[in-house]
This record gives structure tokens, sequence and C-alpha cells, in this order.
């Protein structure tokens, strides 16, 4: 069980890694047993300590941790019958973008959201979690379906951001970020948008257009890394924790700007700690968002989102 390098977590991982060890012996050692009992005590006052007071620099890299759950950890927990679909039928496939329709609670719904790798070759594989123009065009491929189809859509959002290579923007990186907000501002069917973990610019923007955006305890959401913010502010990607804290970009100041409609509790010591019940907290959340969103007209959806959009960052001279 590592850290991922991130040194605050280090006391919780050094007792989960005792714990998974005295649980091979304690059926058969009463020091071990008695061991045990000690060492899962420590850790729940250690989680507690550590996270009573956690900086948002600090939950930037818990939004990072690599044992998070990605979207198709959400979507092998909480849907079924999920199918896949590939390519943007105008170049190519993307793998950082998954996309397809699947069962939720026996209803057909559309599904699309970033996906990280977990492993190197993964990693590489899926570019970091960071979509070329040919994700993002997929994932408006599926959600044009859906429309047609007269499905929910349901959106998870995880990535540093839109990946930035020329290439990518030869290819239109800005047009294709730009298209999804229009389309998705205006699609005749409920969506709901959660975060997961990093909510990165308009990379996560691309995907994060619903009737309602819900948001993991632990994830940010900004429009700007906090080392981006760092390099350009002050020259020194070092001041990145000044950034974060500058940022705003945890859960509770979201929810308090109005830019998510609910913040989701993650299992105690973060969703890497019990993935499976990350998931099902947030499976719980989309039921109830869908069946208030189905029981609405198009034209009541469509102008409560517009609404709900024009709302977001009003200026004041005060």
């Amino acid at each position: 069980m590592a850290s991922g390098n991130i040194l605050f977590l280090e006391p919780i991982e050094r007792l989960r890694d005792e714990i998974a060890g005295l649980e091979g012996t304690a059926a058969v050692d009463r020091r071990a047993a008695a061991r045990l009992r000690e060492a899962r005590r420590e850790l729940v006052a250690t989680i507690d300590s550590i996270f009573s007071s956690l900086t948002p620099w600090q939950r930037c890299q818990i939004a990072r941790h690599h044992e998070r759950p990605y979207t198709l950890d959400y979507i092998d927990t909480i849907f079924t019958s999920f199918t896949q679909l590939h390519g943007d039928r105008r170049f190519a496939d993307d793998p950082a973008v998954v996309a397809g329709f699947a069962l939720f609670d026996g209803d057909p719904v559309a599904v699309v959201g970033h996906q990280k790798g977990r492993d190197t070759n993964e990693k590489l594989r899926r570019n970091f979690g960071m979509p070329r123009p040919e994700g993002y065009r997929k994932a408006m491929r599926i959600m044009r379906l859906a429309v047609r189809f007269r499905r929910p859509i349901v959106s998870f959002v995880d990535t540093p951001g839109a990946y930035p290579g020329i290439h990518a923007e030869e290819r239109g990186q800005a047009e294709a970020i730009a298209d999804n907000l229009i389309e998705m501002s205006r699609l005749p069917v409920p969506i709901v948008v959660v975060v997961t973990g990093e909510g990165g610019s308009g990379g996560a923007l691309a995907l994060g257009i619903g009737d309602r955006v819900l948001m993991l305890e632990h994830a940010i959401y900004s429009v700007i890394s906090p080392e981006g913010c760092a390099a350009i502010l002050w020259k020194d990607q070092n001041r990145a924790e000044d950034a974060a804290k500058s940022l705003r970009l945890t859960a509770r100041d979201l929810k308090h700007f109005g830019v998510v409609d609910e913040v989701l509790p993650e299992p105690h010591g973060g969703a890497h700690m019990d993935p499976r019940a990350t998931a099902e907290t947030v499976g719980a959340a989309i039921r109830r968002h869908l069946r208030q969103l189905r029981k609405m007209k198009a034209d009541a959806l469509l102008a409560r989102r517009y609404k709900k959009y024009r709302a977001l960052g009003v200026y004041s001279d005060r």
C-alpha cells in the first residue's frame, strides 16, 4: 500500500502495512492479535488527526492519489452491461476518455468520463488522463446518441487538463472543448456530472456541464493547476501550496460559490481507502438526482440549466 510519495500520508500507510501483516498471524498469536487491535485504534486516530486540518494543497495531493477510483472503476461498480464505444468518426479513438452505454438500475444511460492509468504502460496509453480533441469529440458523439435515444447522461470528471501538445492544437483542441461546452448546455436530456478527482480547467469543463454537478469531498476543481498558477504568478512552482490556497479549489469552496450542487462524503481516510464504498456513495447520489431530473420536461430542464450557468461568476465592485 503505497502513499504515492505523499509525505503527510506516510504514517497512515505504515499503519495499514503493519495491519495487513498482522492480520495473517493474529489468529494464532496473542501478541500479534493485541498489537493488531492497538494498530487499528492508532490508524483511526492518525487519520482523524491528519484529515481534521487538511490544507488545500494536501487535498490536491489526495485528489491525485493513484489508488483513487477512476471512471472505469465507477462503471464496474455502479453500472451493469456497459458497452464501450470508440472513436470520434473524424480522426481516431482517445483512450483518455471512455464513453458508451450502460444500465443503471435497469435503465439505459450514457456514460462518459476521463480515464487515467494505474501502471506506467496504461498511464502512457491513457495519456495520464489528458484528452486530445478526438476524446472530447468521441464523448460528444455518444452524448448526441443519448439525445437520439432519450437517455440520461452521467459524466465523470478526473483530469489534470486537456492535452496541450502541438498535434492536439493542430486538430482543434480549443474548438473541441468549446463545442462540448455549447452542446452540453443544450442537450435536452438529464445530465449528472461527478467530479471524482482532479477537475483541471477547460479539460474538465468539456465534460462538466450538467443539470447537477456533484463533487467528492477531497476532489479539486480549478481554472489551472496550483503548479501552473505558481509558475505564472511567481515564476516558482515551489509555491504551489500558496497557489492552491488562493485558487479556492476545494469542494467546500466550490459548493460555497455555487459551482457544484452537492459535496459527497468520502470514506474515512479518502476514496482510495475504500473505492467500493466511494462508488456506492456516488451511485446513490446519481440515483437520487436522476430520479428528480427525470420528472422534468425537456424545456424546463434546459431553462433551469441555462439559469444555473448564467448565475455563476456574478461580478461585484463592492
